[in-house]
């Protein structure tokens, strides 16, 4: 009987779904403290910390990105909960705008499947391999 009992508590376990936390989540009241035209860069680190991406051409914006996924037995994770809170600074380093977006806020884009044609010859394995003969000879 405890032989049993302790098979279908292992069992009912094991198909538990497992929460993992990604990324630096703020609270909607560090957020609202936020000032635009008040807050500076050092300010907005000192109180959300380091962003998780930053804007790659000239640093005008911050990402603060969060995500909450629940992974059952051995199917694909599911997302549910995402954040990402954009701050954009002026250039002098002053907060202009702050804004929040969910998993509802995504917009799915469609991979576009064409390949792009590249220039020269396409040479067969049997081509390439009698090109190279003679090649690596010393003189």
């Amino acid at each position: 009987m405890l032989g049993t009992v302790l098979i279908v508590l292992g069992l009912s376990t094991a198909c538990a779904p497992r929460v993992n936390m990604h990324g630096n989540a703020v609270q909607l009241e560090e957020i609202a403290a936020i000032e635009p035209g008040v807050y500076t860069r050092d300010r907005v680190l000192d109180t959300l910390g380091s962003p998780s991406s930053t804007d790659p051409y000239d640093d005008s914006a911050w990402y603060y990105i969060s995500e909450r996924t629940e992974t059952t037995a051995f199917f694909a994770p599911e997302v549910i909960e995402r954040q990402v809170v954009a701050i954009i600074f002026d250039e002098h380093g002053v907060v202009k705008s702050v804004d929040v977006y969910d998993k509802n806020s995504a917009e799915y884009v469609n991979p576009v499947e064409r390949k792009t044609p590249t220039a020269g010859n396409s040479l067969g394995v049997i081509e390439q391999m009698l090109s190279n003969l003679g090649r690596f000879n010393k003189k």
